[in-house]
């Protein structure tokens, strides 16, 4: 037998992760991907569901699972919307069932009652900043069209799976599908 890479087994493991993107989803994927490496998971299938959350928080997931020496395939197999098409894009490979969606928005906040009109200032201006940096991963991965851009500038923007690949949100259309026999874990 020669003594070459392709001689190294590929070791996939299978994953769900759920819920608001927030500094609680970091430290569950941070230590899952503690046990990954541990455990010498060199491909991970990722199953995503979220309805967004926090900015920093979905930036911080999407640059640590990008630089692992873990290989993440993301799936979108219901919803992924806001900031966790960000973490979604973190995948070197992605895919979406064909009755899945994403959603994607500018940032916004709510001002405490009686703001000075300093406070929201900086409000503003934090929202912006999130903007800017959502904005340029997306340039990064996606092919948005003028009309895409403008309908975010002031709308929610939808996506339909066969509307992902058509911008380069999912290389495919497919399902979420452990082999049997897989041990799924839910981060």
């Amino acid at each position: 037998m020669k003594n070459t890479d392709k001689n190294l087994v590929e070791k996939a493991a299978y994953f769900s992760l759920s819920g608001d993107v927030n500094s609680d989803m970091v430290h569950r994927v941070f230590e899952a991907s503690a046990q990954m490496s541990e455990h010498g998971v060199s491909t991970a299938h990722v199953l995503l569901h979220s309805h967004g959350g926090y900015v920093s928080d979905g930036i911080c997931l999407y640059n640590f699972l990008r630089n692992s020496s873990v290989e993440f395939v993301m799936y979108n197999g219901g919803a992924v919307a806001s900031i966790a098409v960000v973490l979604f894009l973190a995948g070197r490979r992605r895919l979406a069932s064909k009755t899945a969606r994403f959603m994607i928005h500018k940032s916004h906040a709510s001002a405490p009652g009686g703001a000075s009109p300093q406070a929201l200032q900086i409000i503003a201006e934090g929202l912006v900043a999130d903007d800017l940096r959502t904005e340029s991963i997306l340039k990064e991965h996606l092919s948005l069209s003028r009309k895409h851009w403008d309908i975010h500038s002031h709308l929610d923007l939808h996506f339909t799976s066969k509307d992902a690949i058509a911008v380069g949100l999912i290389d495919k259309i497919g399902d979420f599908s452990p082999p049997r026999g897989a041990r799924l874990v839910n981060i």
